[in-house]
C-alpha cells in the first residue's frame, strides 16, 4: 500500500527533526529522504511553494550521502532544518 503524501511529508519530517536533534545522518537516511522528496515533487497534491522547499531538502540530502563528516555537514545547516521541520508542521 503505497504511502499518502501526508504521511510521506510526516517520515521526511521526522527524519529531518532526528537529524537536527542528534546532528547526525547516515547515507540510508539521505538516500530515503531523496526518494520521499522525489515522489513529494510529482504528486499535483503538492503545492509550488512546499515543491520549491523540497529541491532545497533533496539538495541537502544529495550533498549530505556524500559528506565526510555528517554531524559537521547537518550542524551546517541547522538553520534551513529547522525552517524545513517549521514549515512541514505547518503543513500538517
Amino acid at each position: 500500500m503505497p504511502l499518502n503524501h501526508q504521511h510521506q511529508l510526516s517520515i521526511l519530517k521526522d527524519i529531518l527533526s532526528e537529524h537536527l536533534s542528534e546532528h547526525d545522518g547516515t547515507v540510508s537516511e539521505y538516500e530515503q529522504i531523496e526518494r520521499l522528496v522525489e515522489s513529494l515533487l510529482n504528486n499535483d497534491l503538492v503545492s509550488n511553494q512546499a515543491k520549491q522547499q523540497l529541491k532545497e531538502i533533496h539538495q541537502y540530502s544529495h550533498i549530505g550521502k556524500e559528506s565526510s563528516d555528517s554531524s559537521e555537514y547537518i550542524s551546517d545547516h541547522q538553520d534551513d532544518l529547522t525552517q524545513w521541520v517549521d514549515e512541514m508542521n505547518r503543513l500538517s
